[in-house]
């Protein structure tokens, strides 16, 4: 039953207002097939909406099978619409990219009844539309598009059945076709309400009310036997009662239907949209590639510097001359402390030092036949192969003797092997060094790039050989000492500088005179640049994640307005604002986690790609997929929410009327 008292509403304009209904008294039995009838804009559509839930009244009460619905909140007030009432419109309000089928089962994805889809296609029968199952509404005339719609409102065995101009758009006769099946509708039992302007209609009604200027001017019975139907009705606490009863009895699987449903709805909606949707996703496609990229190339490059001083050993220590500061500068030339072999010599005598190496290099043009190449050469000791495992497994090292001996014999890196001898065994052979010539006694282990230097592309020379015959220098650049563990570092280190300050009569006041270095902290300070540099190549790339971000929400701006039908008619049949809210949500999300996903594998793709044009390494983490991809459905839910709030507030009558 349905029973209005006093029923006022008002429609605010700006600063304007307009009252559609005037204190309306009115009462509508069960089973009842109402008719009625006004000029345009006399508040006859108004009327259907209040009675629809789908306005509130300003003031007065609304009483629905006896229970006021007065402070029920929006929630309750779609799950009782798509319980008791169903809608027929004018314009049908079809979705077009669905079947009849999906159409019609369209209400039952919030009225929480799911495994009753069955009866979607029962409905279609009972319209004469059993054969138009898997057709869209483009695919049928107007006629059956609206029994398609009568059989959606239908499919929750609503009491109430609300019909907008049902015959609006109609021929004479689709028109006919439709009065029959309303007038069936109604002998079955159903309360039918119906705003028409067609006499024809009107006169299949047991009751006519005609509205003028928001007032009841005209209420009578023009059929003398109408028969009304007593039959129990659901009552509204009941039927919220037993929604909040099912929900807490099932929640697990009522929650896990819905989501898989928006999910469902969401897909389907994103694959009507493919390319719309491919652009959405793009920004953040392209964000979580490079982040992927740049983080793989980052990892790889602290693998690389790992194994590239891996073999220098973590005990490890190298000293260095320092510049002498005068008067606050500090003066490079003529440094104060230059080492000779005479330190070295000093620095044997330390305990705790297992190995010593003085080191000086330079660029030499080195040439084997018609081949040349430009190479560093490095003048080292005896013990620098085993200090920093360069003991060739081809030939040899050279010895103290040799050093001793000023020898011309020389160690090539494998860049160099590669350069000029190609597949030829270069051991035994002349090499020349700025025209001098060296015997090759052996080929270093393979050490890598680093950075921009190749490794590899290096010849060992001995010490003295470099310095006297070669080079010509003096002194050494540096002198690297191999100490027994890392706990006798401080004890050590106080003793170098102790000696070469004795050495080379430098006061305490200058503590930079010479630099000591271990290589522990060679290796944090290289970390240290690493991490730094791999947190910056992840925060530009992350900036792109933001502007997908942002693609993404002006996208769903653009949905919300181009779906803003669609929204009143999902209101309309049952959708509550969390309803809504929810299913553009998802939509945002699966944009972004969709992108995310193809952006993880491009930008896989793409770190192999450049590791192999640039021969750096790279390494794709576990963490930096989770971080990616957590991230872009972070990006999807923030810049999804606003345009999904937007969705959910939207007044169903005035999104319908949306052009």
């Amino acid at each position: 039953m349905i029973e209005f008292k006093n029923i006022t509403k008002t429609y605010k304009m700006g600063k304007m207002s307009y009252e559609a209904l005037k204190g309306i008294n009115l009462i509508i039995e069960d089973g009842e097939y109402v008719a009625i009838i006004g000029p345009s804009g006399s508040g006859k559509s108004t009327l259907l909406h209040v009675m629809g839930l789908l306005h509130k009244p300003s003031f007065g009460d609304y009483f629905l099978n006896g229970e006021n619905i007065k402070g029920f909140s929006d929630k309750d007030l779609a799950l009782i619409r798509t319980s008791l009432i169903g809608f027929v419109f004018q314009q049908f309000h079809l979705l077009p990219k669905l079947s009849a089928y999906e159409n019609v089962a369209l209400p039952l994805m919030y009225s929480g009844h799911l495994e009753n889809k069955i009866t979607a296609k029962d409905r279609l029968f009972d319209v004469s539309l059993g054969t138009k199952i898997y057709n869209r509404p483009n695919e049928v005339s107007g006629g059956e598009q609206q029994r398609m719609a009568i059989a959606r409102s239908l499919i929750n065995n609503p009491e109430i059945i609300l019909a907008d101009e049902p015959t609006g758009n109609l021929d004479s006769k689709n028109k006919v076709e439709i009065m029959n099946l309303l007038e069936k509708l109604h002998k079955n039992g159903n309360t039918l309400v119906v705003i028409t302007h067609e006499k024809e209609i009107a006169d299949r009604a047991d009751r006519l009310i005609k509205v003028q200027d928001g007032l009841i001017v005209m209420d009578k019975n023009i059929k003398k036997e109408s028969i009304l139907f007593q039959k129990p009705y659901k009552k509204i606490s009941e039927i919220i009662e037993s929604r909040n009863t099912k929900k807490e009895k099932n929640k697990l699987q009522s929650v896990f239907e819905k989501f898989l449903n928006y999910n469902f709805q969401a897909i389907m909606t994103l694959f009507q949209n493919k390319i719309r949707s491919f652009l959405s996703m793009l920004g953040i496609l392209i964000g979580v590639a490079a982040v992927i990229a740049m983080l793989a190339l980052g990892e790889g490059a602290k693998i690389s510097m790992k194994e590239n001083l891996k073999g220098l050993g973590s005990n490890l220590v190298i000293v260095r001359p320092g510049p002498r500061k005068t008067t606050g500068a500090s003066l490079a030339i003529g440094s104060v402390s230059r080492f000779d072999f005479r330190d070295v010599s000093s620095l044997r005598k330390i305990s705790g030092i297992k190995n010593i190496s003085p080191t000086i290099n330079g660029n030499c043009q080195i040439v084997y036949e018609n081949n040349n190449s430009n190479t560093r050469i490095e003048g080292v000791g005896k013990d620098y192969a085993s200090m920093h495992s360069l003991i060739p497994k081809i030939g040899r090292f050279f010895n103290g003797e040799e050093v001793k001996n000023r020898e011309k014999v020389a160690v090539i890196g494998t860049t160099v092997l590669k350069n000029l001898f190609s597949d030829t065994n270069p051991i035994g052979k002349t090499l020349k060094i700025n025209r001098i010539n060296f015997k090759i006694i052996g080929i270093s282990p393979t050490k890598g790039s680093t950075g921009f230097r190749d490794q590899d592309d290096t010849v060992y020379i001995p010490i003295t050989t470099a310095m006297y015959r070669l080079l010509g220098n003096k002194y050494f650049n540096t002198i690297e000492l191999e100490i027994e563990s890392q706990d006798k570092y401080e004890k050590v280190e106080q003793k170098v500088r102790s000696i070469l300050y004795k050495n080379h009569k430098i006061k305490e006041t200058e503590p930079d005179a010479i630099r000591v270095q271990n290589m522990q902290e060679i290796r944090e300070t290289m970390s240290k640049i690493t991490n730094t540099m791999t947190m910056l190549l992840g925060f530009i790339s992350a900036l792109s994640l933001l502007v997908g971000g942002i693609g993404i929400m002006n996208i769903m701006l653009v949905s919300v307005t181009e779906r803003t039908k669609e929204i009143g008619l999902r209101k309309a049949i049952g959708a509550n604002n969390e309803d809504i809210m929810l299913q553009f949500l998802i939509e945002s999300i699966i944009l972004s986690f969709c992108g995310g996903v193809i952006g993880i594998i491009f930008g896989g793709m793409s770190a192999y790609v450049l590791g192999l044009i640039s021969k750096w390494a790279i390494k794709i983490t576990l963490k930096s997929i989770i971080l990616s991809s957590g991230f872009s459905i972070f990006v999807g839910i923030c810049f999804g929410l606003w345009p999904a709030k937007i969705a959910s507030k939207l007044d169903p009558i005035e999104a319908l009327r949306y052009e």
